[in-house]
């Protein structure tokens, strides 16, 4: 029986059924409609199997249009947009039963030397991933043991997710509480070595928690939803190389939520404190 880690090294390998066009699965999920880090990870691959793989994607810019069905393939339609000397871009469109349900458009860059270097460090000292429970051991710790569906979505997660602050599961926890989360992750096993596949891994991670920063204000994170939320947009700027397959702190806030809308932003560090990668994601919020 395959693990978690690659079963989602199967998702993001897309079958190629023309020379710019490309199908990946969708598994049948008890969500209603398909996870949007998924769509955007396959996307990802579908651009960059067009390229001649020398240039790492640097940046992507992504709309979500419609919920995508679980259980139903969905095709990657790939545009040859640019070739520069420098710079390649994409721009894919993802069709599912005749609809197209999301863009996105990539760019991938030649690596070069640059004249100078900078970065600001994480904003706050926290602790090593490894002296943190799983997601898993704080709702059992919690609730005595997993309800089965969180069981079951537990045994197929990908990457080991582990809150840095202790998960809140009342109203008087999240009372004054600011808007902003960070996790540690990882993938649960090994993903290759081919660098695409870890990038579009993380692409998939990316979406996870994200949207989390913007609900840490108003309800709990774990518990009665008293919200649906959907992924707007979603970018992000790749910005050194690395492994989704070791450990990355996601460390995420959102500057504001207004008229239905929330926007999140992440900085993604690998365990040195050097930035990887940068996130910028809006999300739909509705009362339910």
């Amino acid at each position: 029986m395959t693990n978690p880690a690659e079963r989602l090294v199967d998702l993001l390998d897309l079958e190629q059924i023309e020379v710019n066009i490309f199908r990946g699965l969708s598994p049948h999920e008890s969500l209603q409609r398909v996870f949007g880090g998924q769509v955007a990870g396959q996307a990802l691959v579908a651009a960059g199997r067009t390229t001649e793989g020398d240039r790492p994607v640097h940046s992507l810019h992504a709309y979500f249009l419609r919920p995508g069905r679980p259980g139903v393939p969905i095709v990657y339609q790939v545009e040859r947009v640019r070739d520069g000397r420098s710079f390649t871009t994409r721009r894919v469109t993802a069709v599912q039963q005749g609809r197209t349900i999301f863009n996105l458009t990539a760019s991938f860059h030649k690596p070069e030397q640059g004249s100078f270097e900078h970065q600001l460090p994480p904003a706050r000292e926290v602790p090593d991933p490894e002296s943190l429970p799983t997601v898993t051991e704080e709702v059992r710790e919690h609730l005595g043991a997993l309800p089965e569906q969180l069981e079951r979505m537990a045994r197929r997660q990908p990457f080991d997710i582990r809150y840095v602050d202790r998960l809140r599961w009342t109203t008087e926890q999240i009372k004054d509480a600011e808007p902003r989360s960070a996790v540690w992750m990882r993938a649960v096993g090994p993903l290759g070595d081919d660098p695409l596949v870890h990038t579009c891994a993380l692409t998939y991670a990316s979406d996870m928690t994200l949207l989390d920063a913007v609900r840490i204000p108003v309800e709990p994170l774990w518990g009665p939803r008293g919200f649906d939320m959907a992924s707007l947009d979603h970018a992000m700027w790749f910005h050194r190389p690395f492994r989704a397959d070791e450990w990355f702190l996601y460390d995420q806030e959102s500057p504001i939520a207004t008229g239905g809308r929330g926007l999140a932003r992440g900085r993604i560090y690998d365990v040195e404190g050097r930035l990887l990668v940068s996130v910028v994601q809006e999300g739909l919020f509705r009362a339910l």
